[in-house]
């Protein structure tokens, strides 16, 4: 049935979004330091087949432009939802609104923030209205919503700039009757992520990054500007796919690139997940674990939100992907340059020379360009066809 159009959004009403449970305790953060926030819910004892997290980390505290993931699930239609909004700090790094608290906040803090709203109330449209998940009603969300927030404009004016830009990436699931399999629904706009983890098959994306460059080694190693966002003051667009049936079990993943696009290859942020949750023995400790990875390593704000569909519980979960997690450490990981250890290199001894650093440069892209060339055919299963022309 197709989505009901109308100039504005229905008034939001109730649905069951999960709330966050009391959490385990933990050593204290040094005196001083604002503990990031991260987020665990856990369903009830009788919806064992749901485990979800998010992980939420900003640079500066207080002025992270990742906006807190959103996680939802609907359990009279068996329906639920993971994203995550990645503020555009570049295009939109002009102080557009000022706290309660006095400090200001740019129009990619704002953006996020409000396109989180608007994904919010669109979902319980979808669920409680009976409305299809299709990137048309949401996108009309998203212009309203945008369209009603605060805004400032700059003198200082460009091709790059935006009002309240943010990405966006979702993953829309629906179960099938059976329950065996789980109907996806990617939708996206910029370059956060969406995927699907198969304990057989490994991870693959569902989103095709909003940029020139496709390759995701390449982004890696170059960065691109995205040619859509979305924005309050200029025309966006919301991509989708349809996956009709995907086999149960599996993780469904939305990231923005504080995760994915600060490892050395696409098989690392796998890698992440994995090990990861081999270290955990419940959904908050794996939250934590992430949490603390990707501190060590990004340099941007990064947020993260995860639902695993059909295992029986965590330790069911847990043991689903030991075999994945061996085949890929095996396929991708090993042979790893030693200068990508975090820790020095045994016998190492004062700084490299030019010429060793050259030689490390070209051993490291050797084994990337190796590790991509055997992941990529499984990575990319499911991404979707390149548009012919991007806004």
């Amino acid at each position: 049935m197709a989505a009901k159009r109308s100039n504005e959004p229905k008034e939001p009403q109730e649905s069951q979004e999960p709330q966050e449970p009391k959490r385990p305790g933990k050593a204290e953060e040094p005196a001083g330091r604002v503990p990031p926030r991260q987020a665990v819910w856990t369903p009830d004892q009788k919806y064992k087949s749901l485990q979800t997290l998010s992980v939420w980390t900003e640079q500066v505290s207080g002025l992270g432009e990742d906006a807190e993931p959103f996680v939802v699930h609907h359990l009279e239609t068996q329906q639920g939802m993971i994203a995550v909004f990645d503020g555009s700090g570049g295009a939109g790094a002009t102080p557009t609104w000022q706290g309660p608290d006095g400090a200001w906040h740019t129009g990619a803090w704002v953006g996020s923030r409000v396109a989180r709203l608007a994904v919010d109330c669109w979902f319980r449209e979808v669920a409680l209205g009976n409305e299809e998940a299709v990137p048309e009603s949401l996108h009309l969300y998203l212009r309203w919503f945008l369209s009603k927030a605060p805004q400032r404009h700059s003198k200082i004016g460009g091709t790059m700039r935006r009002r309240l830009p943010t990405t966006l990436a979702a993953v829309h699931y629906r179960f099938h009757a059976d329950y065996s399999r789980v109907e996806l629904r990617p939708l996206w706009a910029g370059d956060s992520r969406a995927y699907v983890l198969s304990p057989t098959s490994g991870l693959h994306v569902l989103t095709r990054d909003h940029t020139r460059e496709s390759d995701a080694l390449e982004l890696l190693r170059t960065d691109p500007p995205m040619t859509n966002v979305v924005c309050a003051d200029r025309e966006f667009t919301i991509d989708t796919q349809h996956l009709a049936s995907f086999a149960l079990p599996c993780v469904l993943v939305a990231a923005t690139d504080g995760y994915f696009g600060y490892v050395h290859t696409p098989a690392d942020f796998e890698h992440l997940l994995l090990s990861t949750l081999r270290e955990a023995h419940n959904e908050y400790e794996w939250a934590d674990l992430l949490r603390r990875e990707v501190q060590a390593y990004t340099g941007d704000d990064a947020s993260l939100a995860l639902l695993a569909l059909g295992h029986k519980d965590f330790a069911h979960l847990r043991s689903s992907y030991e075999r994945r997690f061996a085949d890929l450490t095996e396929r991708y990981v090993r042979g790893r340059p030693g200068v990508l250890d975090r820790a020095p290199r045994a016998g190492s001894e004062g700084p490299r020379s030019q010429e060793g650093e050259r030689e490390d440069h070209a051993r490291v892209r050797a084994w990337q360009d190796q590790s991509w060339r055997t992941y990529r055919a499984g990575y990319e299963t499911y991404l979707p066809s390149a548009a012919e022309e991007h806004r």
